[in-house]
């Protein structure tokens, strides 16, 4: 017996030594993966900032470019080897810039017809949206669809039958800075993608509050304004603010239906005024143009810097139910 248990102890210690093996190789190896895991997280971040860093750069060094041409002389803008940074800053091009270019009338067009034409999507935008979002009617989703059908259309195939129509109504011909504005203001006071963005914010706010309204004897209409509109600011920021920059930086349409430089907006101005040599007209003053790109491009790099919360925050919020 005694042999026995002799045997069965030292079968149980080595048992037991076996368990302490496994549970150490078992730590050891649960060790192994942690550090793997950080080893491949660390490689992970570096490789994702690095790639972040390169898009960074990518986007940035054109305005760089930009704003160090602005600051150079002429010879050593054009000359083989170029620099990063001008040998002798030319701070006098942007006050030769705000002599031959009339700020003062192609901001004030801009601005104009900015604030009127982001009112007047605003408008419709809230409209449809919700119409299309809350209101029960017969081909509700058909139309919808329509609508989004129309996205795939490129604005540019739009211009013809807008500048027939514009024509037709006599913004176009004896043109006076009314119609000029009427006729860059008008086409442009719907756009479908803004309607579906508010239309899908305003698709989350719950059924309940409507009903809820409708039983305390609210209308459409009150409930639209008193609810849904405050609880949809942040997508009807967004929407201003886009529609804004829109506007500021539009070209085409604003230089094909105005007949005279005064009728136009600020990015007309900029490609129509002469930024070249008084002595040599055929030599562009590239320093000059830069100059002026920087002022223009300035005020929509602050807009967007100091309410780009509220862009991302509308786009959000509009992106979480389809």
């Amino acid at each position: 017996m005694e042999n026995t248990r002799k045997y069965i102890d030292f079968k149980n210690v080595k048992i037991n030594n076996n368990l302490v093996l496994s549970i150490e190789e078992s730590g050891k190896s649960a060790d192994a993966i942690k550090k793997s895991d950080k080893v491949v997280k660390i490689i992970t971040t570096v490789l994702t900032y690095a790639f972040i860093l390169v898009l960074a750069v990518g986007v940035l060094f054109p305005f760089y470019w930009m704003i160090i041409t602005s600051l150079k002389q002429r010879n050593e803008i054009i000359q083989q080897d170029q620099t990063f940074f001008p040998t002798i800053v030319m701070w006098t091009n942007y006050a030769y810039v705000f002599e031959v270019f009339d700020f003062t009338t192609y901001m004030k067009n801009t601005i104009i017809v900015a604030i009127f034409s982001t009112a007047g999507t605003l408008i419709t935008t809230i409209f449809a949206a919700f119409a299309f979002a809350r209101l029960k009617f017969k081909g509700n989703d058909v139309v919808f669809g329509i609508f989004l059908m129309t996205m795939m259309i490129p604005g540019e195939m739009m211009v013809i039958s807008n500048y027939i129509t514009v024509n037709a109504l006599g913004w176009i011909k004896d043109q006076t800075i009314t119609k000029a504005f009427a006729a860059m203001i008008v086409p442009f006071m719907v756009s479908v993608f803004h309607i579906y963005l508010l239309r899908q914010n305003f698709k989350q706010i719950p059924n309940e509050l409507y009903l809820a309204a409708k039983v305390d004897g609210k209308s459409d209409w009150d409930f639209l304004w008193k609810v849904m509109v405050p609880l949809a600011a942040p997508t009807l920021i967004s929407i201003t603010i886009l529609k804004f920059m829109g506007t500021w930086n539009s070209y085409v349409w604003p230089n094909l239906v105005t007949k005279k430089d005064e009728f136009r907006l600020i990015s007309n101005g900029l490609r129509g005024s002469g930024f070249t040599d008084p002595d040599d007209p055929t030599r562009i003053e590239y320093g000059y143009q830069m100059a002026a790109s920087v002022c223009v491009t300035v005020p929509l790099f602050l807009l967007f810097v100091f309410f780009r919360k509220y862009i991302m925050k509308g786009v959000g919020r509009a992106g979480i139910k389809g």
